[in-house]
């Protein structure tokens, strides 16, 4: 203890013991203490957005970088947008008016299953999905802009979206607002920490059509979208998903690069000529150049020469190395390592279901909490909000959004499971169609009409519970009830 701190503790008795408990607390914890083993531990207690703001810009760049030059990072980011979206996240409607629910769900394909609501005019809503759920690990963050349109431009509905990368957000707009609200790295919230408005940028800072100097504008919140994965309390911006991993990717990917660079360099040096008379100086002064060897032959070989075959240094850990840098990685990812490496030499079925099922708990994770209530109800309320423009008439109705289709990994056992959950009611039909990507409605519309159409032609396939029981005998028939 210094000098000051001794007479401080001197002058205030009541600062000495409580500075002593919590040196005293410090030595029950080992993480806590201050010691050799403790040392280079960055351990900071400022808040999640002074963290993000000195380091969100640099990590999405290095990010990118990996993702354009590393395979691995490549992957890692379409297998998580892949598995988060897959085939694309579905809406539907639930409302009582029949009528106004068939109108809606008209609207709906017209305008999402079309390139129609793309402001770029290149994807359909599932495909915004996927670019979102690409750029959210890399990035850290994605923006979906809701853009008006006149009805003159002649869209289904008068709105687009506009998916843009987080470098539109102008993080140098920090601290109070001449309105009297306050902003945080581009995000401007009322004294009541209600999200107002974000600052953007009218182009990508970064595009080649930026000629000059940009002034970020406020948009309403009510316009934005923004999606990210939230980490801390009051977070109010994203980072990489990649931010953990960052490091053991490019000393993986250098330590791959400096192995091949060795062989390459071993294998040039395949034999050496040595000289009885150890000078190298042969007939009459002239200096022999290197030799080089053409397949099954070598140059020149004289009576006082031996010829000894170089060894290419071999590096037997090499392939355990690599395994255990990829299952470190896979996990700062939260994906298992199977799907991350594609390596299932050492997968069973039960190892292979139990990483799936905990990437599975991640994918839910991801869906559930970041891209459904952050993208797809903002969107849902957008399109509704259209709808009743296009309608001329107020709306009551909700837009449910059903998560892709799950592969099954053993599909006989897992139809059974599912059969068997909706007969002891631990689960109902709609539940069991919706894990499987499937719209309940749209489903039974499907199996009504097909039952008619068999019934009509009077066909009867062994498929149909109602004709034929589950080994093939005759169902029996139910007497109607008077």
């Amino acid at each position: 203890m210094g000098f000051l701190s001794r007479l401080g503790d001197f002058i205030t008795p009541g600062r000495a013991l409580k500075g002593e408990a919590i040196r005293q607390a410090r030595m029950v914890y080992d993480g806590a203490s201050r010691s050799r083993r403790t040392q280079g531990w960055r351990s900071v207690s400022t808040d999640a957005n002074t963290e993000v703001l000195g380091a969100a810009s640099r990590l999405r760049d290095v990010a990118r970088d990996m993702v354009r030059n590393v395979p691995l990072a490549a992957r890692a980011k379409h297998l998580i947008a892949h598995n988060v979206v897959g085939t694309g996240i579905i809406p539907t409607i639930e409302c009582d008016d029949e009528q106004l629910k068939g109108q809606l769900e008209d609207l709906l394909k017209q305008h999402f299953d079309t390139t129609a609501c793309d402001a770029y005019g290149r994807h359909d809503l599932y495909g915004q999905q996927n670019v979102v759920m690409g750029t959210v690990p890399e990035s850290g963050e994605a923006l979906i802009r809701y853009r008006p349109r006149y009805a003159s431009d002649g869209l289904p509905l008068p709105f687009q979206l506009q998916v843009m990368e987080p470098d539109y957000l102008d993080s140098s707009v920090n601290g109070p607002q001449a309105n009297g609200n306050y902003a945080v790295q581009g995000i401007e919230f009322n004294p009541f920490g209600k999200i107002e408005a974000y600052h953007l940028f009218p182009e990508h800072p970064g595009s080649m059509a930026t000629y000059s100097l940009q002034v970020s504008k406020p948009v309403p919140a009510e316009f934005i979208a923004h999606v990210f994965y939230t980490q801390r309390p009051g977070q109010a911006r994203g980072i990489s998903w990649f931010a953990p991993v960052i490091l053991r990717m490019r000393d993986r990917a250098d330590f791959a690069d400096a192995h091949l660079m060795r062989q390459k360099i071993a294998a040039c040096f395949v034999a050496f000529i040595k000289s009885s008379e150890g000078s190298g100086v042969k007939d009459e002064g002239k200096d022999y150049p290197v030799e080089s060897f053409e397949p099954g032959m070598i140059e020149r070989l004289n009576d006082d020469e031996e010829v000894t075959f170089g060894t290419p240094p071999k590096v037997d850990d090499y392939a355990d190395y690599i395994k255990g840098q990829d299952r470190e990685i896979a996990a700062g990812l939260g994906i298992s390592y199977e799907s991350f490496s594609g390596d299932l030499s050492n997968v069973n079925f039960s190892s292979g279901r139990m990483g799936w099922l905990v990437e599975q708990r991640n994918i839910d994770a991801w869906r559930n909490f970041m891209l459904l209530p952050q993208m797809m109800q903002p969107v849902g309320k957008w399109f509704l909000d259209a709808a009743a423009i296009k309608l001329g008439r107020s709306i009551s109705a909700k837009v449910l959004w059903t998560p892709p289709r799950r592969e099954m990994i053993n599909p006989r056992e897992e139809v059974a499971a599912s059969r068997d959950a909706i007969r002891t009611g631990l689960s109902s039909r709609s539940n069991e169609q919706r894990k499987l990507g499937f719209d309940p409605a749209d489903l039974d519309e499907e199996i009504a009409a097909d039952n008619t159409r068999a019934d009509d032609l009077g066909l009867i396939f062994d498929s149909d519970p109602r004709k034929v029981t589950s080994v093939g005998n005759p169902a029996p028939q139910q007497q109607p009830q008077n």
